[in-house]
């Protein structure tokens, strides 16, 4: 452990007050969001086992459709935590949450392959903005100490959504000719409803900043903002950077390239892990639950993994060694073969730990090093091109599919992706002394 990380009797009761409060205010309101994220972009491979067929998909034009999701959300991630940086974060997650329902509730009415490209695009743009958001809200509120334990809260949302929503999508599928629409079409609709709701929830109950929480004692707003502010200061006095900068700067597009080497394997596996599961030779009855435990056992490393690092105040290894895990995962997917589907999935559960675990932990690398306004575009940028490996993986696993009939070179191909993470990131390194500064305030 790292000798100037604090430990737990050196924090002040106003400290582990104020962050109890916050975190219990603020946390569920953003998991749940996260949670409804999560579902609609999940519930698209849930659907693909039946709306393959009924609309004469190839597993490369799914893989390409599904995959546009991302190219929405590249154009629009910038522009939108910009402008959540200068109106507030209550206003424009909510904004998001509505916009976002009500589009991934008309994928339920596409009807060919123009169709399914046009509203996974517009999909993409409608989201865009809130992992980012998110990602630059919790600057707005938690020192740097607690920050890899938050996120790790957070993103649990998406393995819990994952881990629930493939048996829930399969219940909906069984609504199959009800009021004349397929189960497909249900999953799309119902799944939907969730972030409408969540648009009206946030408008009431999230708070911009400290300052605007009446929630808390004055004495308790007036220490969290004291602590926010002196670690920016801290930051600032390493290096100060601009938007321009924070745009141009190697190390942050050493951190975009390993974030797209995470999301290349990531969304492959999301949104064919029920087609992978399938081909594995498990009943229909069955997909559901069983391509949910990958993402039972990440939850538990996703949590234990953030806290570790947030302990130790150890970032840069604590990501390389997740990501190298989930690529050892996947290439052992690969040797085993579909002959083994038990060891297939227990190979598929390690990978997934890995590639979770280490999601949380990265962010705190980038967060570590922008302020203000530079960091509401750096971080959107990250999380944008970043993202286009959720087209990228999709897209040449659904292509490598369909020329070979297998699934083992497609996994070969994901398995590509945390590695080329786990290269960045040791390549990026990590200004310790500025996390031990910030780890002693």
């Amino acid at each position: 452990m790292d000798d100037n990380a604090p430990t737990l009797h050196k924090i002040e009761p106003i400290e582990r007050e104020t962050i109890r409060r916050v975190t219990w205010r603020l946390m569920p309101l953003l998991m749940i969001g996260y949670f409804c994220a999560y579902l609609d972009r999940s519930n698209v491979g849930m659907a693909a086992t039946t709306m393959l067929k009924d609309l004469g998909f190839s597993d490369a034009v799914f893989g390409f459709g599904a995959g546009l999701f991302f190219f929405g959300y590249f154009l629009a991630e910038i522009p939108s935590n910009l402008i959540l940086n200068k109106v507030g974060a209550r206003r424009w997650i909510a904004r998001i949450l509505l916009t976002w329902g009500i589009i991934a509730a008309l994928s339920g009415f596409v009807w060919n392959e123009w169709s399914f490209y046009s509203i996974r695009f517009l999909l993409g743009v409608a989201e865009a903005g809130f992992y980012p958001g998110v990602i630059l809200y919790l600057t707005w509120w938690f020192p740097s100490y607690y920050r890899a334990r938050m996120m790790s809260l957070f993103q649990s949302a998406s393995v819990i959504s994952l881990f629930i929503g493939p048996p829930i999508g399969g219940l909906l599928l069984l609504m199959h000719g009800w009021l004349g629409l397929q189960g497909w079409q249900w999953l799309f609709i119902m799944e939907a409803l969730p972030p409408i709701i969540m648009c009206f929830v946030t408008w009431e109950l999230l708070t911009d900043r400290p300052k605007d929480a009446a929630w808390l004692t004055l004495e308790q707003r007036t220490w969290l903002q004291d602590r926010l502010d002196s670690e920016n200061a801290q930051k600032e006095a390493v290096r100060t950077y601009s938007l321009s900068q924070a745009f141009s700067n190697p190390k942050i597009w050493l951190l975009t390239v390993a974030y797209v080497g995470q999301n290349t394997s990531s969304y492959g596996l999301v949104f064919f892990l029920p087609l992978i599961v399938k081909g594995l030779g498990v009943s229909t009855d069955w997909i559901g639950l069983t391509s949910a435990l990958p993402y039972l056992c990440a939850f538990v490393a996703m949590i234990a993994w953030g806290y570790h690092s947030d302990l130790t105040g150890e970032r840069t290894w604590h990501v390389a060694g997740a990501a190298l895990v989930a690529a050892g995962g996947l290439a052992i997917c690969v040797l085993i073969g579909v002959g083994h589907p038990v060891i297939t999935m227990v190979a598929l559960c390690v990978a997934l730990m890995g590639q979770q675990a280490l999601v949380p932990t990265f962010w705190s690398l980038p967060s570590a090093m922008l302020t203000g306004v530079a960091a509401a575009g750096g971080l959107a940028m990250i999380n944008a091109v970043g993202n286009l490996g959720g087209w990228l993986g999709p897209s040449v696993f659904g292509l490598v599919k369909d020329a070979t009939g297998s699934t083992n070179l497609g996994l070969l191909c994901l398995a590509v992706g945390p590695l080329v993470t786990a290269i960045a990131v040791v390549l990026a390194g990590h200004d310790r002394r500025l996390e031990r500064m910030m780890l002693r305030t």
